[in-house]
């Protein structure tokens, strides 16, 4: 046996027991729905006799299309990445105190939406406002298909509202930018050269550990070539920083392939990158009527509430069906 493949055996095995998990827990997904197949066929066999109430039977038939939906998600995730880790990103944009509650907003949004999907969330570098809000954070996003769940998220989202830092209480629109790419930790396909990479140390700030605030443990890579800067602070020392911040930049630089591949394949121009106007692939409205809708699929609610404590199964869904 290679070397290299003896030291591969942790990560290959690591990866088979994420799969046998993810797998018993799809088979128990697929128990709970044949059961819930005979507590529907039993409900209306009573509505038929007059013993169930319609509200009733229509719950247990709620369920199990809540059910088949988060199915049939699962059935939608075949790329090469999808059964990967994430790493999600939110940067605030135009839109000054409103933009960072905006993605302060967004951040609590995917918090509760990780949290109902079964992911843990680990915070890679975090930069908040004394004023309000936060300007920028990063997670790492573990559990199994985490990336294939949330890659429909990247891009700008808009929020229109009546802004609550205006005192005029007029209208206020704000953006804030979403990335989302899959963690890699080692690949073929990314050589990462000393020469290509400016690394930079500095005091981390924010609310954190005994590391924050009293050395220079947070790290920032930059990858010449291509301009991608990539940072943590959260790490307990500046050396675990850094080899999260490698994985952070392995993983954008992957991202950025198959966003090429996408774009070569389907001869596109690709999708503004700005935060601003025009470039929001989904929209939040508040004010003057609630709605939130996906700007690519045509996916839209007007529970704009349980899309904000994240509810956000049928926009993934419609993403997925849209790009098979």
């Amino acid at each position: 046996m290679l070397a290299e493949d003896f030291w591969a055996i942790p990560e290959k095995s690591a990866k088979i027991q994420k799969e046998h998990k993810y797998l018993e827990n799809q088979m128990e997904e697929i128990a709970q729905v044949d059961e819930l197949l005979e507590v529907c066929e039993l409900s209306c066999e009573l509505f038929e006799l007059g013993e169930s109430q319609d509200k009733e039977a229509l719950a247990y038939f709620k369920k199990l299309e809540e059910k088949l939906d988060e199915l049939e998600i699962s059935t939608l995730l075949s790329d090469e990445y999808d059964a990967n880790s994430a790493i999600l990103s939110i940067q605030a944009g135009t839109g000054g105190l409103d933009a960072q509650d905006w993605a302060e907003m967004l951040y609590r949004m995917y918090r509760r939406h990780i949290q109902k999907a079964g992911f843990a969330l680990k915070i890679l570098d975090l930069l908040d406002d004394e004023e309000a809000g936060i300007k920028h954070v990063t997670i790492l996003v573990e559990g199994l298909y985490a990336y294939g769940k949330l890659k429909s998220e990247d891009g700008v989202h808009r929020l229109v509202r009546i802004s609550p830092y205006n005192s005029s209480g007029k209208r206020q629109t704000s953006f804030a930018a979403v990335e989302v790419y899959p963690e890699i930790e080692e690949s073929a396909d990314v050589e990462l050269k000393d020469e290509e990479l400016k690394i930079d140390t500095y005091r981390a700030g924010g609310a954190g550990g005994q590391h924050v605030n009293t050395t220079d443990s947070a790290v920032r890579i930059t990858h010449l070539p291509t301009g991608i800067v990539v940072q943590c602070q959260n790490e307990r020392s500046q050396i675990s920083n850094r080899e999260t911040a490698l994985r952070m930049l392995r993983s954008k630089l992957i991202e950025r392939k198959l966003r090429e591949d996408k774009e070569k394949r389907e001869d596109l121009k690709g999708e503004g990158k700005t935060i601003a106007w025009g470039s929001q692939i989904r929209s939040y409205v508040l004010h003057p009527y609630s709605l939130v809708k996906d700007h690519r699929t045509g996916e839209e609610t007007g529970n704009v509430q349980a899309v904000l404590d994240g509810d956000l199964e049928a926009f993934i869904k419609a993403y997925l069906q849209q790009n098979i």
